[in-house]
């Protein structure tokens, strides 16, 4: 295991990357606003992000297996840095257009892809076991800091003085998080020969049998990809339900995604004294239960104070969750494995977000209220799931 020093790279450069997704959340779709006025190639951007992540998903995980995680998510990042570069520099010219953006984003989301499995394969390497709780703990909050509070304002006041500017300022933040990583410990990954080496699908393939075929592991991974369709059910058509239910405009609307945040950061402050006390199986099963609780109480609800406090309580429930979660598999999940069955877990997530962003607009158009409620039933059968399914803490779960 390496030094307390090793994380502390780790931490610095996920904060720096978070950082600079945190001012594109803001700063690409103003971009886009500049370049058309079509809500559909517009909204478009976000798809295509989403397909590309889902697509390289089980090959960035057989990638991350096979080659020094150390230098992937070094060279991840600061490739990310360069892809923006043409499309700064062209906004000093005749200006960029609309498929360059395209083309940036899809090529960005390979790389995050590529960074963020990294990034989780490599924790494990350099954290000793029984301090990843704390560890995924501090990058949880970091993380919340950083795309919620900090990058967000500072991604619009940047476009606010030019369009290039928060694209030079976004490069600019993944590139230093690229060579921060690079002080980080080497990681000591499987040596595989040529001979051995195999197709990539079917590396891949080994990673998501061995997620079927571990009950715990693929219980989360199922879990994972459940409460993804309740969340997007219920957040997809949240700006809608604050306006129509709530009454809000759309400064209304910001504070109270401010607000929720502030749960989340609870949420991370709290997770490794819980899993500490109550074990990983009760902490899931209670956070889950919370997410279902919130989401109904929400759903109810005509008091923006009411569903402030509830949407600050859904993002505690989600926050515990991904940290007791993310930890229990790095726990659990063989080192060489690492890469592909978090990948195979990856997919589940996305897919989930697609599936839920579906039924909650086709239920939002009946009621708005009805992807909240619903929502909040899938979480209730998330909570089931963990109950069965979580029968273990990780130093008897078998590998």
């Amino acid at each position: 295991m390496a030094t307390h020093r090793g994380f502390g790279v780790l931490w610095a450069a996920s904060a720096l990357s978070n950082l600079a997704d945190g001012v594109a959340f803001i700063a690409v779709p103003l971009i886009a606003a500049s370049l058309t006025r079509d809500p559909r190639l517009i909204a478009g951007l976000s798809l295509c992000y989403a397909v590309v992540r889902l697509l390289v998903a089980l090959p960035v995980g057989v990638w991350v297996d096979r080659r020094e995680r150390r230098f992937l998510l070094s060279s991840a990042n600061v490739l990310r840095g360069i892809a923006l570069l043409p499309l700064a520099i062209a906004f000093h010219f005749s200006g960029p257009n609309l498929l360059m953006l395209y083309l940036a984003m899809a090529f960005i989301a390979v790389l995050e892809g590529t960074a963020d499995t990294a990034a989780v394969a490599l924790l494990p390497q350099i954290v000793d076991s029984e301090k990843l709780d704390q560890a995924n703990s501090k990058i949880s909050a970091t993380q919340l800091i950083s795309d919620e509070f900090a990058g967000p304002p500072l991604g619009g006041y940047l476009f606010s003085l030019a369009a290039a500017i928060p694209l030079y300022a976004m490069g600019g933040l993944w590139a230093v998080a690229g060579l921060v990583a690079l002080a980080s410990p080497r990681s000591a990954n499987p040596k595989v020969t040529s001979g051995e080496r195999q197709r990539t699908w079917v590396e891949a393939g080994e990673g998501i049998r061995w997620l079927g075929k571990h009950r715990l592991v693929g219980a989360l991974a199922l879990i994972s990809g459940l409460a993804s369709v309740g969340y997007m059910m219920a957040f997809s058509i949240l700006v809608l339900f604050t306006k129509e239910q709530l009454g809000l405009d759309s400064t209304g609307y910001g504070l109270l995604l401010a607000f929720s945040a502030l749960g989340g950061l609870v949420g991370s402050a709290i997770a490794p004294k819980l899993r500490q006390f109550l074990g990983y199986r009760n902490v899931i099963v209670a956070s889950l239960g919370l997410g279902s609780l919130s989401l109904g109480i929400l759903a109810i609800s005509t008091s923006a104070v009411l569903a402030g406090v509830m949407l600050a309580l859904y993002i505690m429930h989600a926050v515990i969750w991904n940290i007791c979660s993310l930890s229990l598999r790095q726990r659990l999940v063989p080192g060489h494995l690492m890469g592909r069955v978090s990948a195979a877990s990856r997919v589940l997530g996305i897919a989930g977000l697609a599936l839920g962003s579906v039924i909650g607009g086709l239920l939002g158009s009946v009621s708005i209220l009805l992807p909240v409620a619903t929502g909040a039933v899938v979480f209730s059968l998330c909570m089931a799931l963990a109950w069965l399914g979580i029968d273990q803490e990780p130093e008897t779960a078998p590998l």
